[in-house]
C-alpha cells in the first residue's frame, strides 16, 4: 500500500511510535487481568453442611478436633464425612451437600453401621477460610445444586469475548480506532469496579459479560492500532508482543490473588491497576491508514508533521502524494478488468471461497484447527493451572511467565527457520509434554507442573504466530475473511476451554491430556501446510493455491488455468 511509504520516510519504530505502542500495550494488561480474574473470583474452598449448634467434638478418620475450622483445611470430598457430637449427645455425619443424624449411637467412633436420618443441606454451609476468605461462592453459596452457576461464569464471560470481538471490530472500521480504544478502556475501568459491587449473582454475571465485550473489543482494536503505527520491519515483533502484555496481566492476577483473599477488594484492585491509561489515552492520534481511508487528508498531513517532529526528522512526504500514488495503484487493475465485473466478483466472495479446491479446503481446515487448539490450549493451561497441585498462585504466575520467552523464541524462529517449521514443532512439543503427564506418578506434582508449563510455552508460540501465518497463506481477496473466520474458531476454543477445565473433577490431568492429543494431531497436519517465509503476499487464489508446490509445476499449473494471469504474475 502507498501509505506504507510513511514508515520508510518517518521510521518504522522510532520515538513517536514507541510511545504510542507501549502506552497502548500497557492497557492490554487489563485484558489479561479480566480474562483470568475468575480463577480466584469463583474459587470454591473446602466446605461442609453447617450441621447442628453446640458442637463439642469432631472426628475425621484418625483426626480429632473441637471446631469445624480445625478439620476443614484437611477435609477432602469423597473421602468420608466429618463426624460431630453436640452438647446434647447427638452424633451427626456432615458431608458437603448433606447431613445425617445417627439413630441411637453407642460410643463416639468414626465408623457407624446403624440407622441414620439423612437430609439435604438447607442452604447453610461452613467454609474453610484458610486459602479463600471470601469469594462469590462463599457469599452466595454457589455449591451443591447451585455449583453449576459458579461454573457458568467463565463460559458466559467467553461468550462476551466472542460478541465483543465481532461488534467492536466492525465499529472501529466505522468510527475510528482511537474512539474505540478510549470507550473500551473507560468501560473496562467502570464495569470492572461495578462488578465488585454487584449485589447478587445475576448482576455479577451480566456485568462480567459486558466487561468481557469491552475487554475483547480493546484487544482486537489495539492489534489493529499498533499494526497501523509500526512499519513492516518490526510488525512481527510488535504484534506478537501485544500477547506478552496479556501474559503480564495473568501474572498480576496471580500476585493480587495471593495478597488479597476478599473477592470484591481483589476485583477493585485489578480494575484500577491500569487506570493511569485513562489520563492520557484521549491524546492518542488516529492512525494514518484510517485517516487516508476516510479522505481526511488535512488531518493526515498534520499527523505526519507531528510524527516527523517527535522523531526528529523533516517531513518531506505529503498526504496528497500518498493519495495520487494510491489512485494510480487502484487504477491499474481497472484497465485490465472492467469496474462492474470487478465489483461483481467481490460480491461473490464468501466463506465458501476458502474451500474452493481440495488443496485450499485442506489448508483452511488445518488453519482453523490451529486457531482452535491455540485458544483452547491457552485457556486450559491458564485456567487449569490452579488444579495441578502445589501452590496455585505460583502455578498461575508461572503460566504467565513462561509466555514471555515463548514470544521471543517464536519471533526469532519465524524469521529464521520459517512459519511452518516453528508452528508444527511447537504443537508437537505441546502434545508430547501433555501426554507425558499420564506417566507422571501422582506424588511428583512438580514434574506434572513442569510438563504443563512446557505445554503452555509451546502452545503460546503457535497461538502467537497463527495471526501472521494466516495472512500469508491466503490471497488479498479473501485474506480478511480467512483471518476473521480463524478468529471465530479461536473464540469457539475459548468458550469450550472452561468446560474442558471442569473435566479435572474426573481426573486432575484430563484437560491437559485432551489438549495434548489434539495438539499432536494438529501439529502433524501443520507439516503439510506450505512455507511462507520470504515469499511475497499472494493476490489471487491461483497464486495462493500454488504456494508450496514445485516451481515448475506451479508455472505450468498457472499457465493452464489462466495464461494471461500467469503472465501478469510473472511481470510482478
Amino acid at each position: 500500500m502507498s501509505v506504507e511509504r510513511i514508515f520508510d520516510e518517518l521510521g518504522h519504530f522510532k520515538r513517536f511510535q514507541a510511545c504510542l505502542y507501549f502506552a497502548a500495550v500497557f492497557q492490554a494488561i487489563a485484558c489479561g487481568i479480566h480474562y483470568l480474574a475468575s480463577v480466584f473470583l469463583v474459587e470454591t474452598p473446602n466446605f461442609v453442611c453447617a450441621g447442628p449448634d453446640n458442637i463439642t467434638e469432631i472426628l475425621y478418620g484418625n483426626l480429632t478436633g473441637s471446631s469445624l475450622m480445625d478439620i476443614l483445611p484437611v477435609f477432602k470430598a469423597g473421602k468420608g464425612p466429618l463426624v460431630v457430637r453436640t452438647a446434647k449427645g447427638e452424633q451427626w455425619e456432615l458431608s458437603q451437600c448433606r447431613s445425617a443424624l445417627r439413630i441411637n449411637p453407642g460410643d463416639f467412633t468414626y465408623g457407624f453401621d446403624g440407622n441414620k436420618t439423612v437430609k439435604a443441606c438447607d442452604g447453610s454451609f461452613v467454609y474453610d477460610h484458610t486459602e479463600v476468605y471470601q469469594s462469590i461462592v462463599t457469599d452466595w453459596d454457589l455449591v451443591c445444586e447451585k455449583e453449576w452457576l459458579a461454573k457458568l461464569c467463565q463460559p458466559t464471560f467467553m461468550m462476551g469475548v466472542l460478541i465483543g470481538a465481532l461488534v467492536f471490530g466492525d465499529i472501529a472500521d466505522r468510527v475510528g480506532r482511537v474512539r474505540i480504544l478510549m470507550i473500551t478502556s473507560l468501560c473496562q475501568f467502570g464495569l470492572g469496579v461495578a462488578v465488585a459491587f454487584s449485589g447478587n449473582y445475576y448482576f455479577f454475571v451480566v456485568l462480567r459479560f459486558l466487561l468481557a465485550m469491552v475487554s475483547s473489543g480493546y484487544l482486537v482494536v489495539v492489534f489493529v492500532y499498533v499494526t497501523e503505527y509500526t512499519g513492516i520491519k518490526v510488525r512481527t515483533w510488535t504484534s506478537m508482543h501485544v500477547h506478552a502484555a496479556f501474559a503480564v496481566g495473568i501474572m498480576v492476577v496471580a500476585l493480587t490473588g495471593y495478597l488479597v483473599r476478599v473477592w470484591w477488594i481483589y476485583q477493585i484492585i485489578l480494575s484500577t491497576c491500569t487506570s493511569p491509561f485513562l489520563f492520557f489515552c484521549w491524546k492518542f492520534p488516529e492512525t494514518p491508514f484510517y485517516l487516508m481511508a476516510k479522505g481526511r487528508y488535512k488531518d493526515t498531513q498534520t499527523l505526519l508533521d507531528r510524527i516527523a517532529r517527535v522523531n526528529g526528522l523533516e517531513c518531506r512526504i505529503r498526504a496528497e502524494e500518498l493519495l495520487e500514488s494510491e489512485e494510480k495503484e487502484n487504477g491499474r487493475p481497472l484497465v485490465e478488468e472492467p469496474e462492474e465485473k470487478h465489483g461483481q466478483s467481490e460480491k461473490k466472495l464468501s466463506i465458501l471461497d476458502l474451500f474452493g479446491s481440495w488443496r485450499m479446503a485442506g489448508r483452511t481446515c488445518t488453519v482453523w484447527a490451529i486457531w482452535f487448539i491455540g485458544s483452547l490450549g491457552y485457556y486450559v493451561f491458564s485456567l487449569g493451572s490452579v488444579n495441578l497441585g502445589g501452590n496455585q498462585y505460583i502455578n498461575l504466575f508461572l503460566v504467565g511467565l513462561v509466555e514471555l520467552p515463548s514470544y521471543l523464541v517464536g519471533c526469532f524462529a519465524m524469521d529464521r527457520i520459517g512459519r511452518k517449521k516453528t508452528c508444527a514443532p511447537a504443537l508437537l512439543l505441546a502434545g508430547v509434554a501433555c501426554m507425558l503427564i499420564i506417566v507422571v506418578p501422582a506424588d511428583i506434582e512438580s514434574l506434572a507442573i513442569a510438563l504443563s508449563m512446557i505445554g503452555k510455552f509451546a502452545i503460546a508460540i503457535a497461538f502467537g504466530l497463527i495471526y501472521l501465518y494466516t495472512c500469508e497463506l491466503y490471497p488479498t481477496i479473501i485474506r480478511s475473511l480467512a483471518v476473521g473466520s480463524g478468529s471465530m474458531m479461536c473464540r469457539v476454543g475459548s468458550v469450550v476451554a472452561p468446560f474442558c477445565v471442569y473435566l479435572a473433577d474426573v481426573w486432575v490431568y484430563l484437560p491437559q491430556l485432551i489438549v495434548g492429543i489434539l495438539a499432536f494431531i494438529i501439529g502433524v497436519l501443520t507439516m503439510f501446510l506450505p512455507e511462507t517465509l520470504g515469499k511475497p503476499l499472494t493476490t489471487t487464489l491461483e497464486e495462493a493455491e500454488a504456494l508450496g508446490r514445485d516451481p515448475g509445476k506451479k508455472s505450468s499449473a498457472l499457465r493452464s488455468k489462466d495464461p494471461e494471469g500467469a503472465m501478469e504474475m510473472n511481470s510482478h
